[in-house]
Order: structure tokens, then C-alpha cells, then sequence
């Protein structure tokens, strides 16, 4: 493969892929596996009209509004769906969901990024979107449902294209859509709903799949919790190199991980039954799916700044601030090749990771309130372990971590994994794995930040040159723009090429933390206050890195310790 732009689509010769050293089969792939989730029946998704109008809600031109990324048709994806909505095939009920083929979001729909620069559009596999905006995107199924539902006209439509001409057929479409449209509208007006719009590119995952979990899925409203900690999807290459994932460091095995994200999109899942043998704890969880996705990603590369695009890298300014990264910042954030864990038991090493006290770096800390502390059980109570069996109400982190462990052994059980498989499908981490630290964020390695903005966990700054600033002088309010800035290396910030307004003051969005400034460490401050020179020169060497195009971290760690 080439070291920068490369290989462009037939169709659309604007898009330039970099050198992650994934093949183009791969990339289709990872568009549209299906991950489980089963949002709506695939033949209503592909026939349902927008409100206010006659097009499709499928249309290219409606889902391109949500920030989606169109695609051509393929083998993977017959229907030429957006990267990230694909086919769910549901082979066995589950408690609400009939056999039968169903749309769903898989991770490429929030970990696929494209920066426009100049007419010009560059893929970012394993990316962030920054342009998806995915609570208006459920808002605007519900809209459409609900409008079909109503709209005596809209219905009949629906039913022509879907072949269903006499009355009994129109009525068993109808039950069929009001079902469906049902648990669309409790995602967005309930599990979904914040006391201000997201915006694009941010989402509250884990108060949604908490959500999700001990809400919506047990019938118990009362557990919902409000989803106030909006992140940015982090980018995922090294991710399954990595020791701890998630913006918090929070899990380390790659299947709870996966198969946790599913839960909180639509993956069918029984929580209501009284027992088992009734179909409690059954799923549709696609463990395959998510065992090959994290296998692939293992082999992803970070991106590489490419020049004939972007603009060429000043090779001696990014040496002066690869200096002065590896005094600054390496501490916390690792550099190439990488500073090693022991080999575990499988012989294996990971990627160590800063793991620092959110009191230290000072960034929002929203996130860790966002839960509710205490939630009610339901069915599940009965299938606590210890002294928390049959209690009504238990603290929200233990059913979150408890309750989600037997649908995931349910579903491993049915597979029937040797040992040996069943220690790839946990990423070689021994198990069980240590809890993780409280109230921390985590520091990975930088390769390929640059394609990932706007930074800071939330998002909440819009270029690199000012996470090197204080954090008092930083913009507070600025637009999401899709336009790509080279210079301070983010997003465009005028109103020009986006028009979602990110307000730093709101709950949830604070830009403060990870601050250089004079005064001693720690309340936020991270680093002395730095020259212009000294900016700009950590700027072009988070730029350069990868200094090798197409490098792929080995899994286990490198054949000997570096």
C-alpha cells in the first residue's frame, strides 16, 4: 500500500485512503458487520419515508444530515447503507424480537473519521466522526415512525412498497410498525434525552447503555438515569494493544468491552423473563462479529499526516518538539515504541497507559457523576451473587458490571469455546481482571491524534495548538465545523462549514484541565507555560507521528523488550 493518499473509490475520486494497513475488503467489512443491534425491521428501514416529505429516511441526502458517511454497494452492504447502519439477521427470538433481518448501527457509525479539506475528503479508519450526530439521528427515526403511524397516507405508501395490499397484511404491518416504532420512541425521548443537544461527534455511551440495562430492558423506568457526560468516540487503533480502554481506563477485556457497547444499541436482549429457563438473560449477541472486529483492529494502523494533502511537515520543528514531548508529556502518554506491562501468563505484554487522577489533570468530571448511585433489580435480583441475591436495590456500578456477566455467559456458553479460544476472546487478559482505579482519565500513546479532533474527552477543544495553551484562554464557545485545519491542526470554527455550537459553560462540557501555565502541578496544571515556539513545535511533531506510515503495534508486545 502507499505510505499516504492512496487508493480512491470508483465512485468518488474526492476520497483519499491512508496507509492504516488495512485492505480494502477490510474497510468494507468494517462499514457494515453487524455488531447485533436490532433497531428496526430492515425491509420498514429501507421503506420508510421521512416526516414532512416523500423521500426515504434511507436516502443518502436525509442520512448524510445526521453526519452518517455515505458508501457504495457491496458485498457486505447490498443496500449502499451509510458506513456504520447495517443488516441484523435475529436466527432466534429473543423477548421482543421476532425472527427476521433488522437495522442496526454497528461501531464504524461513531469510530470512522473523514476530515474535509478542499474538496478533498480523508478517510479515517478507526477514527472518530465528528460529524455524526447520533441523538438527532434517533429523534429523527422516532419523527418518521411516529408520522407513519399517524399519517393515514404515509402508511398506505409504506404498505405498497412493502407489498402489503389487503387488509389483514396492512393490519399485522401496522401492529408490527407500532411495536418497533415503541421501543424507538423510549430511546428518544427517554434512555437518550438531555437537557441540551449533544452536537455531533459526542455521545453519552455509557449513561445510554446503563440506561438501556436497568431501565428500559428490565421495564424498571425508574432506574433511568440522565445522560449529562457526552464524549467523543475515542479512536481505536491500539486499543486492543492497550492495558485499559474507555476514556476512564475502566475494562480491559476486549468481549466485555464489545459486547457492553452492543447493549446500549438495540442488541436484543431478554431481562423481563422470570427465570432462564424463561429466557432471561438470552441475546442475539454476534460474539463472532465482535471477536473478528477486535482481531481486525489489532492490525490497524495509525494514521499517517499525509503531506500532498495537508501540507509538508517541518522535519526539524518536529524534532525540537518531539524533545520536548518526551520531557513534557511522555510520562503520562507513552511514546514509540512503548514502555511495556510484564508478560502475563500468555506470555503476552500490553501497552501501559497513564491512568491520572482527574483531580490532578482537572478536565470535566462529569462523567464519573452522571450515574445514578442506587438502582432497583427487577428480575435479575434473584441472579446476584452473594449477599446482594434478591435485594431489591443495589448500587448502580454492581448491577452494571453483575448484570451484563450472565448474557454474556449465557451466550459464550452456546458456542462451546475451547480453553485456548476462550483466552483469545478475552484478549489474553487474566481474568478476572483487577477493578479498575476510581476517578481517572487515561493517557494513551499519540499516534495519530492528529486525526482525531476536537480533543479533550468531550471534545471541548477545537484544535491542538490550544490544548498547549491555559486553560482559562481557550475558546469557550465554538462551532463544530466539518472543514479540516492544518495549521493549529482541528476543526474550522466559524459558523462556515458547521453549524453546531459547542458551549464550553454548559454541564458536561467544561474545557478546563490539562492546563500549561505557571504554578505547581496538579489542580489542572499539567506542565509549565509554554513559548509560541514551543507550541507550534509539539504541534509538528504530533503531526509526524507515526514516523513510519502503515506501523502496526504488535499484539503481546514487540518479539523482545525494547
Amino acid at each position: 500500500m502507499p505510505t499516504s493518499a492512496a487508493a480512491q473509490t470508483a465512485s468518488d475520486q474526492s476520497v483519499i485512503y491512508l496507509n492504516q494497513a488495512w485492505s480494502q475488503d477490510d474497510r468494507e467489512w468494517y462499514y457494515s458487520f453487524s455488531q447485533g443491534s436490532a433497531v428496526l425491521s430492515y425491509d420498514i428501514f429501507l421503506n420508510l419515508e421521512i416526516v414532512g416529505g416523500q423521500d426515504l429516511f434511507r436516502s443518502d441526502g436525509n442520512l448524510a444530515r445526521y453526519g452518517l458517511i455515505p458508501t457504495t454497494a457491496n458485498k457486505y452492504n447490498p443496500d449502499a447503507l451509510p458506513i456504520g447502519i447495517t443488516k441484523t439477521v435475529v436466527a432466534a427470538a429473543v423477548k421482543g424480537w421476532p425472527v427476521g433481518e433488522y437495522m442496526g448501527p454497528n461501531c464504524a457509525a461513531c469510530h470512522e473519521g473523514q476530515l474535509d479539506y478542499k474538496g478533498k475528503h480523508v478517510r479515517i479508519d478507526g477514527g472518530i466522526s465528528h460529524t455524526f450526530d447520533f441523538q438527532m439521528l434517533t429523534r429523527g427515526l422516532d419523527d418518521a415512525l411516529q408520522a407513519t403511524l399517524t399519517d393515514t397516507a404515509k402508511f398506505d405508501r409504506l404498505a405498497a412498497r412493502l407489498r402489503a395490499s389487503d387488509g389483514d397484511a396492512k393490519e399485522r404491518l401496522r401492529e408490527r410498525l407500532e411495536a418497533e416504532a415503541a421501543r424507538v420512541h423510549e430511546y428518544a425521548t427517554r434512555t437518550s434525552v438531555s437537557p441540551y443537544p449533544w452536537g455531533p461527534g459526542r455521545i453519552d455511551a455509557l449513561t445510554m447503555i446503563q440506561n438501556r440495562q436497568m431501565a428500559t430492558l428490565t421495564n424498571i423506568r425508574e432506574n433511568t438515569a440522565t445522560p449529562i457526560a457526552p464524549v467523543k468516540p475515542p479512536f481505536l487503533w491500539n486499543a486492543p494493544q492497550g492495558l485499559w480502554t474507555q476514556w476512564a481506563g475502566i475494562i480491559q477485556d476486549p468481549i466485555n468491552r464489545n459486547f457492553g457497547e452492543t447493549v446500549g444499541v438495540f442488541l436484543p436482549i431478554d431481562l423481563t423473563s422470570k427465570s432462564p429457563e424463561e429466557g432471561l438473560f438470552q441475546s442475539a449477541a454476534a460474539i463472532g462479529e465482535l471477536h473478528r472486529v477486535e482481531h481486525q483492529l489489532g492490525r490497524l494502523a495509525p494514521p499517517s499526516w499525509p503531506e500532498d494533502v495537508f501540507g509538508k511537515i517541518d522535519r526539524e520543528k518536529a524534532k525540537q518538539g518531539k524533545a520536548f514531548f518526551m520531557t513534557l508529556c511522555a510520562g503520562c502518554h507513552n511514546a514509540w515504541p512503548y514502555t511495556w506491562t510484564e508478560p502475563n501468563k500468555y506470555g503476552k505484554r500490553f501497552i501501559l497507559v497513564g491512568l491520572v487522577p482527574q483531580t490532578y489533570v482537572g478536565t470535566d468530571r462529569t462523567q464519573f457523576e452522571a450515574a445514578r448511585p442506587f438502582v432497583f433489580t427487577g428480575a435479575v435480583g434473584n441472579y446476584l451473587p452473594g449477599e446482594f441475591k434478591g435485594k431489591p436495590m443495589v448500587p448502580a456500578d454492581l448491577l452494571f458490571v453483575v448484570g451484563q456477566r450472565p448474557i454474556l455467559e449465557r451466550a459464550l456458553s452456546q458456542l462451546k469455546l475451547t480453553e485456548a479460544q476462550e483466552a483469545d476472546l478475552h484478549g489474553y487478559r487474566e481474568l478476572p481482571t483487577p477493578r479498575p482505579p476510581d476517578r481517572v482519565y487515561k493517557a494513551a500513546p499519540r499516534d495519530g491524534v492528529w486525526a482525531t479532533p476536537p480533543f479533550m474527552h468531550n471534545g471541548s477543544v477545537p484544535n491542538l495548538y490550544e490544548m498547549l495553551i491555559p486553560a482559562a484562554e481557550r475558546t469557550k464557545r465554538f462551532y463544530i465545523g466539518h472543514e479540516f485545519d492544518p495549521v493549529k491542526v482541528g476543526l474550522d470554527t466559524s459558523a462556515a462549514s458547521g453549524t453546531s455550537l459547542m458551549d464550553t459553560t454548559l454541564l458536561g462540557n467544561s474545557n478546563a484541565g490539562h492546563s500549561f501555565q505557571n504554578g505547581p502541578r496538579g489542580n489542572g496544571t499539567i506542565g509549565p507555560l509554554l513559548t509560541d515556539e514551543q507550541r507550534w513545535a509539539l504541534v509538528e511533531y504530533l503531526k509526524s507521528i507515526p514516523e513510519e506510515p502503515g506501523r502496526v503495534t504488535p499484539f503481546g508486545g514487540p518479539p523482545e523488550k525494547p
